[in-house]
């Protein structure tokens, strides 16, 4: 293992930038990329990485424990690890636009950690190549270009299975359900730029980009799914949505919103409690309202103790895909959401992240993500639905969420959340 400061240099979208510029000059592998809030980081590098299909069992396994993280001077170690996503499972096409799931293993990250440090960390002994160094403190501002041509999603087809959850929750087979649609787009340039525009400009708390030759994954998510250290796990479910310019006080007031993510986290706790030990489930915040890109939402935590000898594959096992994009009752949820949707969601409702051998193992909702494929790109989109949803409404909430991301281009002003504010849990 070996660390370097490199002390102050670019953003992360302008070094991302200049690692895409310096892989094309190399004919090697683009980066991969964690940005937001990652392994108590602001950003995770990797400068080059050959991100392949891999099996959908073992994506984040690793050959050892679940281990505690490590600190020294300037946060968390990582090191390196395994950079990857897993697709949403339910109603696979035979032929996936991208694999159903993909990542690959990196030895050298690129850390800048919350007080704008820059760092060169290795699992490895070699010292921080010159270029390296070079791309954090002399990036290129601009790079690349793209371009995306949106087409909306079909509204009579959403509205439709909306109201066939609404039958299904009077009927009694579920309490609530996450109802998805997509908008389609073509594209041109580079998947890249996009993606360092995009966080650039939006700042979601847990961004994640990937690419191969099978395409590009540029996940612009607000949500935790998992972060496992040692045997200690925390989700951070997200239910109930309301624009960035109302009152956020609207939100904790919502009868509907405050039900939605109730019922989340009780699914949250009953997933989580098939791999904790017993009593260890807990839930240190309920109903804070958070800002992310264009809208406030509804963040609870659910933390829990993982049982002797519980493996990611068992976590995941217990846990994917995440409660929040399923309903209640899970899996009577999901095999009516195969009937109600009229599109695979994909990597969409899967997860992105990373597992290392000194950081642990943390990995996003993959919700706020575009699927780059050919010369085709997908974005889902998608709302809870309770016995108070109104069909209208669940479709505004689409719009609201995509809203951020369809209106990237490059050379836009940036759109930006105000400051945290939160509400505590009831006492």
């Amino acid at each position: 293992m070996r660390m370097e400061r490199l002390g102050e240099g670019g953003s992360p979208a302008q070094v991302l930038r200049a690692l895409g510029a310096r892989a094309r000059d190399l004919g090697i592998a683009p980066p991969a990329a964690l940005t937001g809030i990652w392994f108590g980081a602001a950003a995770v590098i990797a400068p080059s990485l050959e991100a392949a299909p891999a099996p959908v069992m073992g994506t984040f396994t690793r050959s050892d424990r679940m281990m505690a993280p490590r600190t020294r001077e300037g946060g968390p170690v990582i090191g390196g690890g395994w950079m990857g996503y897993l697709a949403y499972p339910d109603r696979a096409p035979t032929t996936p636009a991208l694999p159903v799931a993909a990542g690959g293993w990196t030895d050298v990250v690129l850390r800048l950690d919350d007080t704008g440090c820059w760092w060169y960390e290795t699992l490895t002994d070699a010292p921080c190549p010159p270029d390296l160094a070079a791309a954090v403190h002399d990036p290129d501002p601009m790079g690349a270009g793209w371009r995306i041509d949106w087409i909306p999603p079909d509204r009579a087809a959403h509205r439709h299975g909306v109201e066939r959850c609404l039958d299904a929750i009077r009927a009694g087979e579920v309490y609530q359900a996450c109802v998805c649609t997509r908008f389609t787009g073509t594209w041109s340039g580079d998947p890249l730029a996009f993606f360092a525009d995009a966080v650039e400009r939006t700042r979601p708390n847990r961004a994640a980009y990937l690419q191969g030759p099978w395409g590009a994954v540029a996940s612009l998510s607000p949500e935790l799914f998992l972060a496992c250290h040692g045997d200690r796990v925390e989700s951070g479910p997200i239910k109930g949505t309301l624009p960035l310019h109302r009152d956020p006080a609207e939100l904790r007031a919502s009868v509907k919103d405050v039900a939605e993510n109730v019922m989340i986290v009780d699914l949250v706790r009953n997933d989580l409690g098939r791999v904790a030990e017993t009593g260890t489930v807990t839930v240190p915040d309920l109903l804070g309202v958070h800002p992310a890109p264009g809208v406030w939402h509804l963040v609870s935590t659910v933390a829990a103790t993982l049982g002797p000898g519980v493996t990611a594959d068992a976590l995941l096992d217990a846990t994917f895909p995440p409660a929040s994009v399923t309903g209640c009752p899970k899996l009577r949820a999901r095999d009516l959401l195969q009937d109600w949707e009229t599109h695979p969601r994909g990597v969409y409702c899967g997860t992105v992240g990373m597992a290392g051998p000194l950081a642990g193992l943390e990995l996003n909702v993959a919700i706020r993500t575009v699927e780059f494929a050919g010369s085709e790109c997908a974005l889902g989109v998608g709302g809870g639905i309770t016995i108070d949803s109104d069909p209208d409404a669940e479709w505004q909430e689409c719009l609201d969420k995509a809203a951020s991301i369809l209106q990237l281009s490059p050379g836009t002003r940036p759109i930006r959340p105000p400051a945290a504010r939160t509400a505590g849990a009831p006492r």
